[in-house]
């Protein structure tokens, strides 16, 4: 018998336990666990039926990911569940915590399904790249019909117990409690009431009712929007049509086919990567695990606009009470106005009801006085980007706020120790980078100043968790990781448009590699004022920024979306970016004035230029020990600007790319168009010269 999986008995019901921590993955001495134990429930005569149950906080949650990566030993998942749904008695899975992917699947093999009304349940796997490979695309929509099942899988993301009750997926919700009783109470009435074996591969009802449905096309037409680039999702949706065309034997080949297509994509390494990298980035590299973390019971805004409002958010919904602070009523109430709005769209959406619109803007309370923060624990300035403006509001706070509060600059580029200067506490100032709009971006990008103290280091991501948010530590400079590669991005985007490419040229070669938008229409969501304000402090500090077209932009009141004119324009309700020929004239008056004669620029110039040029300056980003690890700027790079999951980060892509390659073209660029952002990184040299790469470095 494994150690991990035991069998006994109570009375007539024969209990099959799972117990390996955490998670109760589904790893080989797990599923040879199973099969032994439930060998040893169908031989015992005095078990009338069997219960699946787990010790710990949760039902079996998926795959274990310690195997990733490793071939699979027998016996293999599909041959567990078809030894489950083929027992002779039947077989109850009792559900607590969650059932992902493999631990979902393992509960369809089972003839009954019984859930705590906390438990959740899902079939993840589309996030990795892959589809459920152990029946979970034949199964799941033999319970809930093709459209329900097709969005769970090509979603992944879980249901509560209640929805999955009403999907028919588990046949009874109890009230939270001790899962082995549970398991045991029900286990015994499909015992008394003589329910027989009920194999969910013999359901027929639901197959038949959308068989020959154009629900798998409109799916595949919704997904050509929604998943655009991704390859798992289409093959979710061949599998799961499978299910309908074929019998079940061999829609299980084909749901196995389907998947081995997957595993072969290299979107499927990527997404992986990711996967790993966004577990990893929480612990952070030189600070002890048993660091200190204070404790954050009330949390100051200072700023209503559209980043303070969206910071705001994120502590009231969760839970905490938020002082949001203004210097003018009008800013104030146009902030709580925006608040408002936000919620009650997320409410038109299903994710809210009334009641939780008003509890959530009750724990955000306006104030126009700085005494109004004298107990809050964590406090985060949310102003423009002006250095003696920040430096002034935290003289403010250091005078106001109690000892031992967090005084946080949710800055995006300027330097942390310059504002905590303006402070007798730079140990405890911080900056706390969020990203637009704040209330839905994933990413923190958490920066340490010269003297930030561990404890702080430890709170703020501890918050950055809390708050259902990716936290992520990187060191102080101009830009953190994030901005720093973006700016140079920039930079030769702008550089490329004055050359003789078009904005929309280069935006198309970005979103054709996978991002959601390109540098001009991401200026034009930010606010070209934003890139503005950032341009004039950096020539306020010495840096040389040429002017462009885009101060122009700027100066005529074209501010992007808020504005409905930036670099394209836009018309009424709608976010499309639209050419516009204004801008074009302007581009053209822009380089006659400048003596440039424009010329054809393909496509593969423009990605080059855009891409390998962040490449080279994150290995300087890396070398300077702005950021950590490889992982902690791909990490940044997915959750904070877009770059696409299923390529892993832009340094996972680079390694695939080939840093040979990536070098031999920053050192033809350098020669060519000159510059310091062309200039080899000597990391990025060493890593050629040693045959090494990205991924070689933790």
């Amino acid at each position: 018998m494994s150690e991990v999986v035991t069998y006994t008995r109570e009375d007539r019901v024969g209990v099959i336990c799972v117990n390996y921590p955490p998670v109760n993955a589904l790893g080989h001495g797990v599923r040879s666990g199973l099969v032994a134990a439930l060998e040893q429930g169908l031989a015992d005569a005095g078990a009338g039926v069997l219960l699946l149950v787990c010790e710990g906080r949760t039902f079996m949650a998926g795959a274990d990911i310690r195997e990733f990566g490793k071939p699979m030993l027998e016996p293999t998942l599909p041959e567990v569940i078809h030894r489950f749904e083929n027992s002779t008695k039947p077989v109850v899975a009792a559900i607590h915590g969650t059932a992902l992917g493999g631990g979902l699947e393992t509960a369809l093999g089972c003839h009954y399904r019984v859930a705590v009304a906390s438990a959740r349940v899902g079939l993840p796997e589309v996030k990795l790249g892959l589809l459920p490979g152990a029946g979970g695309t034949q199964r799941l929509p033999r319970l809930t019909g093709a459209a329900k099942a097709l969005e769970m899988i090509t979603r992944g993301d879980p249901i509560g117990a209640e929805e999955a009750l009403a999907l028919g997926i588990v046949d009874a919700v109890e009230p939270d409690g001790d899962i082995r009783q549970v398991g045991l109470a029900f286990a015994r009435r499909v015992l008394a009431e003589g329910r027989p074996v009920r194999r969910v591969r013999d359901l027929t009802d639901k197959l038949e009712a959308d068989r020959g449905s154009e629900v798998f096309q409109q799916f595949r037409d919704a997904l050509k929007i929604r998943a655009r680039g991704l390859f798992s999702p289409f093959k979710c949706v061949d599998a799961v049509e499978a299910a309908f065309t074929l019998p079940f034997d061999e829609g299980m080949k084909r749901e196995r086919a389907l998947f081995l297509d997957c595993m072969a994509s290299p979107q499927r390494a990527g997404l992986v990567h990711a996967f790993f990298a966004e577990r990893q980035v929480a612990k952070v590299k030189g600070l002890a695990k048993e660091t200190p973390v204070r404790e954050v019971r009330r949390v100051g805004v200072v700023g209503a606009g559209t980043m303070g409002g969206g910071i705001a958010m994120n502590f009231a919904n969760a839970g905490l009470p938020v002082v949001l602070l203004d210097a003018s009523q009008d800013a104030l109430d146009r902030g709580l106005a925006v608040i408002r709005r936000n919620y009650e769209h997320s409410a038109r959406k299903g994710k809210l009801s009334p009641a939780q619109i008003e509890e959530r803007m009750a724990r955000i309370q306006p104030s126009l006085d700085y005494d109004d923060l004298r107990d809050v624990d964590l406090v985060i300035e949310a102003v423009f980007e002006d250095l003696a403006v920040k430096q002034a509001i935290f003289a403010r706070l250091d005078a106001v706020c109690k000892p031992g509060a967090i005084l946080a600059s949710n800055t995006s580029t300027l330097d942390i120790d310059a504002i905590a200067s303006a402070t007798r506490r730079p140990e405890d100032v911080v900056g706390m980078h969020f990203f637009s709009p704040a209330n839905v971006m994933k990413l923190l990008e958490n920066v340490r100043g010269r003297r930030t103290s561990d404890e702080v280091k430890a709170t703020v991501m501890a918050v950055a968790r809390r708050i259902g948010k990716v936290g992520v530590m990187v060191g102080n400079g101009y830009g953190f990781v994030g901005n720093r590669m973006l700016h140079v991005r920039g930079a030769e985007a702008l550089a490329l448009v004055n050359e003789g490419a078009s904005p929309q040229q280069v935006d198309r070669v970005l979103t054709d590699l996978g991002f959601p938008m390109g540098p001009f229409a991401m200026a034009d969501l930010a606010g070209l004022d934003v890139g503005y304000r950032i341009r004039e402090e950096r020539r306020k500090a010495g840096v040389v920024v040429p002017d462009s077209w885009m101060d122009t932009l700027v100066a005529r009141g074209r501010l992007g979306q808020k504005t409905q004119a930036g670099v394209y324009r836009y018309e009424d309700g709608s976010r499309t970016p639209l050419p516009d020929p204004d801008v074009a004239t302007l581009i053209e008056d822009f380089r006659r004035a400048q003596g440039i004669a424009p010329r054809t620029i393909d496509d593969q110039e423009i990605l080059e230029r855009c891409l390998y040029v962040m490449i080279n300056e994150a290995a300087r980003i890396l070398e300077e020990g702005i950021a950590d690890r490889p992982l902690d700027i791909d990490v940044i790079w997915i959750h904070g600007y877009g770059f696409p999951a299923y390529r892993g980060g832009p340094l996972f892509w680079a390694d695939q790319v080939g840093l040979d390659t990536i070098l031999a073209a920053v050192r033809g660029y350098h020669e060519r168009l000159g510059g310091e952002s062309w200039r080899p990184a000597p990391l990025l040299e060493r890593l050629v010269r040693e045959g090494r790469c990205f991924g070689d470095l933790t």
